[in-house]
């Protein structure tokens, strides 16, 4: 489903990226751990184009993405880029002066084109699913943290996405909110959908997690599954992360 190949991000004179290869099949839950300042939010930024790279090739699906693209042919993949993968923020990044209903019917019906009626459907249905079909006409002001990503999470469901990226989706959340927020994604985890996430929580990483990756000033630093990253890793600079994360 992706593919990165020697992805080298530079911001200015910072190497942000140093040359990230990885893999992420069909229907796997690849999970990103480690320091803060490692590159994985960044990682993620380039993987749906919100950032653009100077370095490696990404590929998801039949796209291709490379530096040396013209500009215009770069948008056009970026375009399709988009419409195969979502991307769930910290931060919830709602219409405040829209319900849950509407948030959720905003794209199906402004870029899929769908009509009021299966838009609205789909919306109700994916609200439900994430525990919120007694919030359909709450605005986001009106619900809580946990409650507003979870919002977040049915407007991303709605564009049926092949792959969601998730960016430490819990890291403005209380402990309650924050597990009510895992349980979505884990579900969704249950269901097959591909994801990659980007999270601090190595309980989650544990339970959900195909593979981890553990990222360190820019660099791929071990992948593997998680029984091996928690039970046996390779890397010093992973064990040293993990050691810390568990007494924080």
């Amino acid at each position: 489903m992706i593919s990165v190949r020697d992805l080298v991000k530079d911001h200015g004179t910072l190497r942000v990226l140093d040359g990230i290869s990885l893999d992420v099949r069909a229907g796997e839950v690849a999970v990103i751990l480690g320091p803060s300042g490692g590159g994985k939010s960044t990682f993620l930024r380039c993987l749906n184009g919100l950032e653009r790279f100077q370095g490696g090739a990404i590929t998801i699906g039949d796209v291709r993405l490379t530096p040396e693209l013209d500009e215009r042919l770069y948008d056009r993949l970026l375009t399709q880029v988009r419409r195969r993968v979502g991307m769930v923020f910290q931060q919830f990044h709602l219409f405040p002066h829209r319900t849950a209903l509407e948030n959720v019917m905003e794209g199906p019906r402004h870029v899929l084109g769908l009509g009021r009626d299966e838009a609205e459907a789909r919306a109700r249905r994916l609200l439900d699913r994430v525990g919120l079909s007694d919030k359909l006409d709450a605005r986001p002001r009106q619900l809580s943290g946990g409650q507003q990503q979870r919002v977040a999470i049915a407007r991303t469901l709605a564009m049926q996405p092949e792959v969601i990226l998730f960016d430490e989706p819990t890291s403005s959340l209380d402990p309650r909110m924050t597990s009510e927020v895992l349980a979505v994604i884990a579900d969704l985890a249950r269901d097959g959908q591909t994801m990659i996430v980007v999270t601090h929580a190595i309980p989650f990483a544990r339970q959900v997690a195909h593979t981890v990756h553990v990222f360190g000033h820019g660099r791929l630093i071990e992948s593997g599954p998680p029984e091996r990253i928690f039970g046996g890793p390779v890397s010093e600079a992973t064990r040293q992360f993990l050691a810390e994360a568990e007494a924080a």
